[in-house]
Order: C-alpha cells, then sequence, then structure tokens
C-alpha cells in the first residue's frame, strides 16, 4: 500500500486533489465495504459507508503506528504512559482524516460515491470514556504527544456504557446508559492475546527466602483484563500512539455444573461481577457496593496497565534497574494512584528487589498530575475495604507510611500534629487511606495545571508535604489541542487564518500574533464577524432542532458548558439570568441587548443538588422563553447530553464565555482556552488558568470580577451567611425570593426552597456575595456588546494571543521537566521565503 502519511501533504486553500490518490481512496472505501461490512454500495446504509470508510482510513494509520513503533523500539526510547480513568476522545473520524492530511481526498471520495462525509461523521458516535475537562485533557494530551513523536501510550478502561446519557425530561435529569459499542467501533483492534490477571481479596503468606522474609499474595478472586488498542494520530500523520484500554472478564465465564442445575443466572454470576468492573465510568459510591466498584476499577486498570509497561520494559531492556530511565508513568489525578503500591508490589514480591531499591525506583518512574483542591475528590478509602480487597496493597502502605513519618518526625520532632497531617492514613476520621497523599510520597514530580493552582496546592492541601519533600511540586499550565479546538471545530475561521497568517499557522500557533495588526481593520473585522455569525446561525438551527427554541444569531451567545458542579457556579449565572428577567420585566420599553444562555453539562447520578440547579435553569427558562413582555430579548436554552461532538458546535458560535468558578476551586480549565480561542471574550473570576488567560490576552479583553481566592478565605472564616449581603441587593433579593417563594415552579412552590436557603444561609460557594460583582461586570457586557467595532478587535485579539495555550507548549514541558524524554518540534510546512515564526 502507499503511505498517505506523509509530511506536508495538508493541502493548501484551492489546491485540488490529486487524482491518483482520489482513485486509490475510492477503491479502498468499496474494498471495505464489499469485504469487511458485506455490502454492495447499492444496498449499503450510511453507517456501513461510515465503517467502510473508517476501516479504509484505519489501514493508513496503522501502515504509520506500525512503522513508528518499530523505530522508536529500534532506538531505544524512553516511553511515556500515561495512566488516566478518563480519556474523552470524542470521534474520530475527522479528527483522524485531519492530521493524516487525508481530509479533502476523502471527502472527494465519498462525494463521487454519492455519499456526504458530513453525513457520515454523524454517524459515529462520541467515545463514552469520560465526562469532562480530566477526560478531555488526557485526549488533547494524547494527541500532543503523538504530534511531538513523543514514544507513548495511554491506559484506561473501556467502558461498556461510559458516563450516561442525559435526557432531560420536564426539566429534571435522567441518566440512561450510553450504548456507543452497540454498533461497533472501527478505530479499536481487540488484542486477545494481550491477557493479564488482575486479584482481589484473599491473605498473604510470608516465606523466608534468601535469607528474607519473601510475602506471597494468595487472592480469593481474579479478575481477567484484556487489551483493545486505538491508534492515536498526530498532525501531518508523522507519528502514531496507542490508546490501550482494558476490558474485564471472568477467566471462568460459565460455571457448568450450576447451569447444569437450572440455575443460569448464578452460573454467570462471576462473569457479571467481573464484567461490572468496565460497564460505567464512576459508579454511584453511595452504597458500600459501589465504593468497592470503585476501587475494583481503580486497581483493575491500573494493575494491568503496569504489568504490561513492565513486561513491554522486560523485552526491550532485559532487567527493571533501569525502569526509570526507559519509562516515564504519569498518573492523571488520584485514581491511578494504587500505581505507586503496585508497582511496588511487582518490583519487591515479583522480582525480589530490596525494599529500598523498589522504592529509589518507583518514586524516580512516577509522577502525579494534582487536578483539584477540594478535599473529596483527593479520594480516601476505609482500611477495612482496603484490607478485605487489596489486603498486600495495604501492608505496602503501611511500611511506605512507617519511614513517610520517620522523615517527618525528623522534620518537625515531636510534633504529633504534623504527622498526623501528613500520614497516609487518615486516623481521625474513621481510618482512610490517603490517595493524594500516596501519589504525592510516591512520585517524584506532583504537578499543579494552573500557576494559581500549584501556588495553592502549597498552601492548601499539600501544604505539610511540600514542607516535607521541597522542590516536588511544579506547575504545568494546562493546554488544548488547536487541531481538534480550532481547525476542526471551526473551519472557516481556519480558512480566514490561513488567508491572512499563511499556511504555517496550522504547524506554528505563534503565526496567530499576525492577527494583532489587523484587529481594528475593518474589512477583517467584517469578515471575522461574517464567520462567527455563520457559526451562530448553525448553533441557533441545532438549538431549534432539539429544544423548539428560536434563537436570533445577532443576539449576544453567552455561552456555560462544563460539569454541574456548585463551585463552577450555574446558580450564579442563572440567578443573574432571573435578575435581568425581573429588570426587563420592570422597563420593557428600555433598548435592552439581546441575549441567549445557553447552558450544557450534566450532573453525577448522585449528586441531587446539582440535579436539582438542572431543573432551576429549566424551569427558569420555560417562564422566560414564553413570556410575551420579554419578546425574545432573553432566551434560554439547556442543550442535553453535553459531549464533544455538541461542544464542536458550542464552542465556535459563543460570543460570551462563562468561567464563574468560585476563586480557588478551579484547578485551570480548558473550555476557557477552547472559547477565547475560538474567539469569545471570557466572563469570569480570577480562578484557574483565567489569570494566565487574562496575562496574555490583556486585562482589557477580559471581563474580571468578584472576590478573589484569599477573599474566599477570609469570608468563609468569618461565616456563611450571606442575609447582609442579600440586604443590600435589590436585585439579588428579589431573584432569591423568587426561587424560594415558586414563582419558577408554580406547580409545586417549594420545590427550590433548599436553594432559596443555602444563598442565605449557607453560601459556601459565594454565589450570593458574588452576585452584585457578577451582575455589574454583565452588564458592562451590554455596553461593550453595543460597540460593535470594540467588542469584533477584543475578539480577534483573544485569538490573536491564545498561541502559549497549545497543548503541544505543555507536553513540551511535561518531557523536558518531568519525562525527561526529547522532542521534536511541531511538523511545519514551511511558504517560500517565510520563516518559521515570522510575521507578514
Amino acid at each position: 500500500m502507499q503511505d498517505q502519511a506523509f509530511p506536508g501533504n495538508f493541502p493548501a486553500l484551492g489546491q485540488p486533489v490529486d487524482e491518483l490518490a482520489l482513485a486509490e481512496i475510492k477503491g479502498a472505501i468499496l474494498a471495505k465495504l464489499r469485504l469487511a461490512i458485506g455490502k454492495d454500495a447499492g444496498m449499503a446504509t450510511k453507517h456501513d459507508w461510515y465503517m467502510a470508510a473508517a476501516l479504509a482510513l484505519r489501514d493508513r494509520i496503522v501502515h504509520r503506528w506500525l512503522s513508528t513503533e518499530k523505530q522508536s523500539y529500534d532506538a531505544g526510547s524512553k516511553r511515556v504512559y500515561y495512566l488516566s480513568l478518563e480519556f474523552l476522545i470524542g470521534r474520530l473520524f475527522s479528527d483522524a482524516l485531519n492530521n493524516m492530511g487525508l481530509l479533502p481526498v476523502f471527502e472527494a471520495a465519498l462525494g463521487d460515491l454519492g455519499v456526504g462525509l458530513s453525513e457520515l461523521r454523524k454517524c459515529e458516535p462520541d467515545a463514552a470514556l469520560g465526562n469532562g475537562g480530566l477526560g478531555r485533557l488526557a485526549a488533547c494530551f494524547m494527541e500532543s504527544m503523538a504530534t511531538l513523536a513523543i514514544p507513548a501510550i495511554g491506559y484506561g478502561i473501556r467502558y461498556d456504557f461510559g458516563l450516561f446519557r442525559q435526557i432531560i425530561a420536564n426539566g429534571w435529569q435522567h441518566e440512561y446508559p450510553d450504548v456507543w459499542l452497540s454498533l461497533g467501533n472501527p478505530w479499536e483492534l481487540q488484542r486477545p492475546e494481550v491477557v493479564y490477571h488482575v486479584h482481589f481479596g484473599g491473605g498473604v503468606e510470608y516465606v523466608e527466602a534468601n535469607g528474607r522474609d519473601r510475602a506471597i499474595w494468595h487472592p480469593a478472586e481474579t479478575v481477567q483484563a484484556m487489551a483493545y488498542d486505538t491508534p492515536i494520530v498526530g498532525w501531518r500523520g508523522q507519528h502514531v500512539n496507542a490508546l490501550r484500554l482494558w476490558s474485564a472478564r471472568s477467566p471462568d465465564p460459565l460455571n457448568l455444573d450450576v447451569f447444569n442445575t437450572g440455575d443460569y443466572l448464578g452460573a454467570s454470576a462471576e462473569e457479571a461481577r467481573a464484567e461490572a468492573i468496565c460497564k460505567f465510568l464512576y459508579p454511584n459510591d453511595e452504597s458500600p457496593a459501589g465504593r468497592e466498584l470503585r476501587l475494583r476499577q481503580e486497581y483493575f486498570f491500573v494493575s494491568a496497565s503496569l504489568q504490561d509497561l513492565v513486561k513491554r520494559h522486560l523485552s526491550a531492556d532485559g532487567q527493571l534497574r533501569s525502569l526509570a530511565t526507559k519509562a516515564a508513568v504519569q498518573l492523571n489525578d488520584t485514581h491511578p494512584s494504587l500505581a505507586v503500591t503496585e508497582l511496588m508490589r511487582i518490583l519487591v514480591d515479583l522480582h525480589n528487589f530490596r525494599w529500598d531499591e523498589a522504592w529509589k525506583i518507583t518514586v524516580a518512574t512516577l509522577s502525579y498530575t494534582n487536578h483539584t483542591l477540594l478535599p473529596e475528590a483527593l479520594e480516601t478509602w476505609p482500611v477495612e475495604l482496603f484490607e478485605r480487597l487489596l489486603p498486600r496493597h495495604l501492608e505496602i502502605i503501611y511500611r511506605i507510611n512507617v519511614a513517610h513519618l520517620a522523615l517527618a518526625e525528623t522534620h518537625c520532632p515531636g510534633d504529633i500534629d504534623f504527622r498526623a497531617a501528613v500520614s497516609l492514613i487518615d486516623e481521625r476520621s474513621g481510618r482512610r487511606v490517603r490517595m493524594g497523599q500516596l501519589a504525592f510520597v510516591g512520585s517524584h514530580r506532583i504537578n499543579g495545571v494552573s500557576a494559581m493552582h500549584s501556588d495553592l496546592m502549597k498552601e492548601t492541601v499539600f501544604h505539610d508535604l511540600n514542607h516535607l519533600y521541597p522542590g516536588r511540586i511544579t506547575n504545568k499550565t494546562n493546554g488544548i489541542t488547536f487541531r481538534r479546538w480550532l481547525m476542526l471545530a471551526n473551519p472557516k475561521l481556519t480558512d480566514l487564518l490561513r488567508e491572512v497568517c499563511g499556511e504555517a499557522v496550522l504547524d506554528d500557533p505563534a503565526r496567530l500574533a499576525t492577527l494583532e495588526a489587523l484587529a481594528s481593520d475593518n474589512a477583517f473585522q467584517q469578515q471575522f464577524r461574517d464567520v462567527k455569525h455563520h457559526n451562530k446561525a448553525a448553533l441557533a438551527r441545532l438549538i431549534g432542532e432539539r429544544l423548539g427554541i428560536k434563537v436570533d444569531p445577532n443576539a449576544l451567545f453567552d455561552v456555560q458548558i462544563k460539569r454541574i458542579h456548585e463551585y463552577k457556579r450555574q446558580l450564579l449565572n442563572i440567578l443573574e439570568a432571573i435578575a435581568l428577567y425581573q429588570a426587563i420585566k420592570d422597563e420593557p420599553q428600555r433598548d435592552w441587548v439581546p441575549r441567549v444562555k445557553i447552558f450544557a453539562g450534566k450532573a453525577a447520578a448522585s449528586y441531587r443538588y446539582a440535579k436539582l440547579i438542572i431543573k432551576l435553569i429549566n424551569d427558569v427558562a420555560e417562564i422566560v422563553n414564553n413570556d410575551p413582555v420579554v419578546a425574545g430579548r432573553l432566551k434560554i436554552a439547556f442543550l442535553p447530553d453535553y459531549n464533544v461532538s455538541l461542544a464542536e458546535i458550542i464552542i465556535p458560535a459563543a460570543d460570551l464565555s462563562e468561567q464563574i468558578s468560585t476563586a480557588g476551586m478551579e484547578a485551570s480549565g480548558t473550555g476557557n482556552m477552547k472559547l477565547a480561542l475560538n474567539g469569545a471574550l471570557t466572563i469570569g473570576t480570577l480562578d484557574g488558568a483565567n489569570i494566565e488567560i487574562r496575562d496574555h490576552v490583556g486585562a482589557e479583553n477580559i471581563a474580571i470580577f468578584g472576590m478573589e481566592a484569599m477573599d474566599v478565605m477570609v469570608r468563609r472564616k468569618q461565616g456563611l451567611d450571606a442575609t447582609d449581603v442579600i440586604r443590600r441587593s435589590r436585585q439579588l433579593s428579589r431573584a432569591i425570593n423568587a426561587i424560594g417563594s415558586g414563582e419558577f415552579s408554580p406547580g409545586d412552590p417549594g420545590r427550590f426552597e433548599s436553594i432559596a436557603h443555602a444563598l442565605r444561609y449557607l453560601d459556601h460557594y459565594m454565589v450570593s456575595a458574588d452576585f452584585d460583582s457578577y451582575y455589574q461586570a454583565q452588564r458592562g457586557i451590554d455596553a461593550r456588546w453595543q460597540v460593535v467595532p470594540a467588542w469584533t478587535r477584543a475578539s480577534i485579539l483573544n485569538v490573536a494571543r491564545m498561541a502559549w495555550f497549545s497543548s503541544d507548549r505543555t507536553i513540551r514541558e511535561y518531557a523536558e521537566e518531568i519525562w525527561n524524554v526529547p522532542v521534536r518540534s511541531t511538523p511545519v510546512l514551511q511558504e517560500p521565503g517565510v520563516q518559521r515564526g515570522a510575521t507578514r
């Protein structure tokens, strides 16, 4: 097969498709349709065509994948292993076509065959492998590692039903299985020969061997982990890495003796118990069974992944003493923290390393990314559950803790409180294993994901550990892949950028700075507004189709799209919408700025308060959208089942980006970066990466409001009663009264009393405390929107100054400062007479 993946094959604007390549692709698609799908063209459905085209593309990807794999192994390259419970990769068809440089030729080939590429894209379901920013970041990082030719493998779980499919019925969120695998997945390659045994329960026996005790774990249960590989293509197809996902199964899928007694369900009980591990992401952990399943999930994927990478290393290097020089293991958040104990178990129990040497190897190999300052998200597990499920690992934790506390004693002699604070076991809350502490102690580098977050880690959740292990905490501000979030999501803006910045902008985000000289140019501003209007019209159609709500593309599109959580403060947004609605009702004759408030996001199935906020948003929307006095000047839309594909439609259409988390609680955010890159102005607190966005785009091109992190801490110490704030704010008082009195829930007046009560007396997330500042900032946005050239200039400057937020930059920093792996420059298509990084 001719290699279709070669540098510089992304066609310039207006460049015709090569006829030989076109004929080859058409033939390949037809061959797949007949031989892999078993259909003639005349009988094929759209999904059949999609599968055939995807398989034809996969062949070309695999060709490059095998080549790059061989090159990296032949070179003895150090490899990165990225462990994450989530990989929110979205749809891969267009992403892979774009990165391989084959999008135009496939579009032309399918067109010649009477099939539209845009229709085939809709046939692909979003891969249900994540929930929010954590999983999307992991997907961006995998793509950037491939782009920068870093040999890497991502490890996770192949969830049968993902998080859940969100249905909004009568304003309430309902959860259903996301059957994304029901029609097959053309991107994955099943590896039935790659199977590892993962053990649970049982007990530990000690035997003497070579003059020292050796632990032998006798498990009570064994689950098999089978690998499925998905290729992840880097930009211009020069490098391909693997995302390896594990599926759980029982070694004995059917107990024939039990089956033959007529107990058909009981005969499959062990298989069902094993398969439960990979059914859903984040099973409800309110019950003991749910908590056990969560811990089983985390250990299952960690154990399989470490067994796999150790086997790979041994096959290449022959011994494990060099592991840290050939493997860098990155723990994406606290979920894979068991890697610390599992690697120690493998080295000490299975490969007979002495404890001290094994510990040096483990710490040198592992690094840990913290994504949250919320204590509940750092994860703790009851010692009793650990002892029952992972008895050997609990012993290892105890031994690690002995040395760790001895170090703490030398650091602060006699300070019992200090030792209790840093201990891996929380003795104050019913004896629980602290997973965040374990990841910190067992890693040589711990990074936050924005400058502010990393600083706060040192001052809050890891304050004492930072004193005990100085220099371990570092910062790596998150980034996003521009290939997905600009080129694919916003093709019209990309074409405009190629015209004015040159073709090299596809390779070098620094070329975006060229736009600064055009930010006030009337002709360019009009072109820029035309692109935005086109995207807004597309989103308006989608809102109409899915919700039956008619919105005006000329209105200000005000967007908040993220996981529903109290600290992300969707409640503050809808509270301001209520106040604005009341103001319009008071003065309907005023020239109000038309605004469409667009929400999307899922609440965790067990998070009842977040689900009540979704209901409030929808109930307010029902009243506001149908009020003739408002006359369409304010519309509210909650788009259900938020995922990557929906984000790709919303983000290019956004005018205003809501990044309004309680200061000090958002680690970074990446939605803020995606929206700013596509020309949305940010309204936000000084939280997470908002600070760095402000520093790059300019304070005049962002709207900052509200308390800062230290202000929040001070106010919380003073108490959570917000009645003093409410008393001073007429708008806030009226809005809360409307919620509490049932104005938006006439059939159930008490429905939102708990929300009104929290706003008055339990204002932990500073919704009431920040309301007036937020309301005034929104009125400032109204004023800016009315001065069209100034708004457009600020929007253009947001795009022009976002280059630093590329995930390629972030991954370079990881590679150079944490992983110690070489990085090549992003592949560049040079233009004649234009040097890389130069502006025209």
